[in-house]
């Protein structure tokens, strides 16, 4: 059950305490792009999301776009906001996040996946052993795939809530 429990939870990527995070040894943040920083299905280039993601990069993070979205909608993204990416993540699997790890040469400890799925963005972060942040979905709309995740998540939600270990809404760092 705690595969599914978050470090850090927050209303949106608009409101994490990003000097915290650089405080406690976090180099780089790797971002979900589906509900998490744009509605599913959706194209829009927002320049409050650029600025912030500028603004993180002139204090030393590194900025990585993490998803499961293929390439070919991942491309106008990681153009737009200047930011490295990689697509088809297949999370809740390991292998690409542990790849990436690698390549940048980043240790666990040095990483924070920000996602809105405790599914996929959670499960996978807490199975390498780095810092996990959930935020809600910025759209009450979901891939096909994501409203099945979704039933589970409410299910793991209860059980977190019942163990008075996460409640919906109640928001730390």
């Amino acid at each position: 059950m705690e595969e599914y429990l978050p470090d850090i939870y927050q209303k949106s990527i608009y409101t994490i305490d990003y000097a915290k995070l650089f405080n406690r040894g976090i180099k780089c943040l790797l971002f979900d792009l589906d509900n998490t920083i744009v509605p599913p299905y959706s194209n829009e280039l927002s320049k409050k999301t650029k600025d912030l993601f500028t603004s993180l990069k002139q204090k030393g993070f590194k900025i990585i776009i993490f998803t499961n979205s293929p390439q070919i909608r991942l491309k106008k993204f990681k153009s737009f906001f200047a930011v490295d990416g990689v697509s088809s993540a297949f999370k809740p699997f390991t292998g690409k996040l542990k790849k990436l790890l690698k390549e940048y040469g980043y240790t666990e400890a040095e990483v924070a996946i920000i996602g809105d799925q405790l599914m996929t963005d959670i499960k996978v972060g807490n199975k390498v052993g780095i810092t996990t942040i959930l935020v809600n979905p910025v759209s009450k709309s979901d891939f096909v795939l994501t409203k099945i995740h979704r039933f589970s998540e409410r299910r793991k939600m209860k059980k977190l809530r019942d163990h008075d270990l996460f409640w919906q809404g109640r928001y730390y760092d």
